[in-house]
């Protein structure tokens, strides 16, 4: 077994409608339940964008054309299921495709097996920090908040 430490690179999506939502996923993986934003890993060879583009064809079918970044993790975020990766996530504000703001909207029982994966629209201000899984996903959060009262 491998004792060398390693950098995966995340990259998600804080996707908003134009009603003040965010899309959230919620997912079960590794048996555990998850609930953080659309997006996963970075493969060699891709950018960032172009990982986003990726990630957000496969799990949504959705083609976002319109990304900003808003904010890059800044702190040491050892990785929740492998002790020997450190996670470095990079979050970009999407606008939500008029496609899409119909879309995951219908009630659902949370995923509970490994695999299952599920999409919600939440209103930003009923969103606390503390229901999102992951530290560095709450601080994006966090991030998106400041960004919002300067608008």
């Amino acid at each position: 077994m491998s004792t060398e430490k390693r950098f995966i690179i995340r990259v998600y999506g804080l996707i908003l409608s134009s009603g003040n939502e965010v899309l959230i996923a919620e997912e079960y993986h590794y048996n555990t339940f998850m609930r953080k934003f659309p997006g996963g890993g970075l493969e060699f060879g891709e950018g960032p964008i172009d990982c986003l583009k990726r990630e957000l064809m496969e799990e949504l079918q959705i083609e976002a054309t319109d990304f900003r970044h808003l904010h890059t993790t800044d702190f040491f975020a050892q990785s929740a299921f492998n002790p020997d990766l450190q996670v470095l996530g990079i979050y970009y504000l999407v606008s939500a495709p008029l496609a899409i703001e119909g879309m995951f909207r219908e009630n659902y029982i949370l995923p509970a097996e490994n695999g299952m994966e599920r999409f919600r629209w939440v209103n930003l201000v009923d969103l606390d920090p503390k229901e999102i899984t992951f530290p560095t996903d709450q601080q994006a959060f966090e991030k998106l908040a400041e960004h919002r009262k300067m608008d």
